[in-house]
């Protein structure tokens, strides 16, 4: 009885055993294809790039554009706080969100676009496990970082000309950037100008900045566009001997902004004068 009692024993034992190392053996399944199953998950939420703009294949997350006027030049003190405020503006920029930089030329409505890109994230922000850090960090420097250094490097190279046509740069870009994203995307504007509009049509050297004068000139419908949802900051430069005050201009573009159903987000003097 009692050797027949150690064999149910024995035989017991390793049941139990078998039973133990089948469960081990299902658990370390189970973490296995949840392990696969977490590394699929993040890899499938890392949205594909374009190489070229470096957006996000199903479109850019927000949308800011920056507006430069160069058409006449600035000065060092008030070109390094454009430069300051700039750096500012492409720091904010969310992971995914795009930048479309413009130069204000003379020619009426035809403002040159110098750069397109979104934020693609630094190598600190890619993932170890699911991409390369290394390539994601020299992609974000040679398409984003440098690009945007160089154009703040250049911001005093302006150079006289003898139109300033701000209302139609702003009508274009709205046009070619903020028109046809998705509902609900948030667009913001920044204009960098000394904000003095000057064309035949209009033109604050000639007739002020009482927006009553506008609204009975050519101007009014030629430059007329539909800015809904869009954030509009002005970063402006002094210019010295005008017949109207800063506030009083400030006035004048934050009537335009929000007869165009804009939203008017400020109004900011750059250091320094012309």
């Amino acid at each position: 009885m009692a050797r027949s009692s150690r064999r149910s024993r024995r035989r017991s034992g390793n049941s139990a055993g078998l039973i133990v190392g089948a469960i081990a053996l299902g658990l370390v399944s189970v973490a296995i294809i949840g392990a696969f199953g977490w590394l699929k998950y993040r890899a499938s939420s890392t949205v594909a790039v374009d190489k070229a703009s470096l957006c996000p294949v199903t479109g850019a997350t927000s949308e800011t554009a920056i507006l430069l006027d160069v058409t006449d030049p600035i000065s060092d003190t008030t070109a390094l706080d454009l430069k300051n405020q700039f750096q500012q503006i492409v720091a904010r920029v969310p992971v995914g969100g795009a930048i479309d930089i413009y130069s204000l030329t003379e020619k009426e409505g035809e403002p040159e676009r110098t750069f397109h890109a979104c934020n693609p994230g630094s190598g600190d922000l890619a993932d170890e496990w699911t991409s390369n850090p290394r390539l994601i960090q020299e992609r974000w420097e040679m398409g984003f970082e440098k690009p945007l250094e160089d154009i703040a490097g250049r911001l005093a190279s302006g150079k006289a000309g003898d139109a300033s046509p701000i209302m139609a740069g702003i009508q274009r870009i709205n046009l070619e950037v903020f028109s046809n994203l998705p509902a609900g995307t948030p667009k913001a504007l920044f204009v960098a100008s000394d904000m003095i509009e000057h064309t035949p049509a209009f033109s604050n050297y000639r007739d002020g900045v009482a927006y009553s004068k506008f609204q009975k000139s050519e101007a009014r419908d030629k430059f007329r566009t539909s800015l809904d949802g869009v954030s509009v900051k002005i970063l402006a430069f002094q210019r010295p001997n005008l017949k109207f005050s800063a506030e009083e201009l400030a006035e004048f573009w934050r009537e335009w902004i929000t007869n165009n159903n804009g939203y008017f987000d400020g109004f900011i003097r750059l250091e320094g004068k012309r």
